[in-house]
């Protein structure tokens, strides 16, 4: 599998930075608050480390909203929150209590919503940066533990780039994680076009 430089990391951070600084302000005009979403971390992960990461805790309940793309390279773009705080996410936006062990109509459609908003962005500007054009599917959402969701869609040869996300709502920070896997190959790919982008 190949690897990113720092400077690639460090031009592949900022790109997302840029998608996701998007996503704040329509999710700022949408929603009625004022949303900070920062990217702390992009971590590459292989095969075996997206295995040791799920074995940390494949029973944790999550939610997850899935957007799969294609084109010059294919995969899956997830947004993931912690029961916990897919909760207190809704509870900020809705302006309302929503328990945690509750999927209801309001809970899953604000966070389809929001994992949409997010995604898109942020596929969007790497799809800019690359110079590539890239197609998506309907996002759907799901609940449940994190190895019963992600082990099914985490293939043997795949890759994935790893982005912790913060939202901060009304003071209060909540963390998403944002997962970019890629098809076969795809991840050779992604790196190539990134390296010629950047060489442009």
């Amino acid at each position: 599998m190949v690897r990113l430089s720092d400077d690639l990391l460090d031009a592949l951070r900022e790109v997302i930075n840029i998608g996701v600084g998007k996503a704040a302000g329509t999710l700022n005009e949408l929603l009625g608050h004022h949303i900070l979403l920062e990217v702390p971390q992009v971590v590459v992960l292989g095969p075996d480390e997206m295995a040791a990461h799920l074995c940390q805790r494949p029973d944790e309940t999550v939610s997850l909203v899935v957007l799969q793309f294609s084109g010059q390279f294919s995969g899956l773009s997830t947004l993931m929150f912690t029961s916990d705080s897919a909760s207190k996410l809704v509870d900020l936006l809705v302006g309302e209590e929503t328990p945690v062990d509750e999927l209801d109509v309001i809970k899953t459609g604000t966070l389809t919503e929001v994992g949409n908003i997010l995604l898109n962005a942020v596929m969007g500007s790497i799809g800019n940066l690359l110079g590539s054009r890239l197609s998506y599917t309907i996002p759907t959402y799901q609940e449940g533990a994190l190895g019963q969701l992600l082990q099914p869609i985490i293939r043997q040869e795949s890759a994935a780039l790893e982005v912790t996300t913060r939202f901060t709502v009304q003071s209060r920070q909540i963390t998403g994680e944002f997962l970019l896997l890629f098809e076969v190959l795809s991840f050779d790919t992604f790196v190539a076009a990134l390296e010629t982008a950047l060489q442009g």
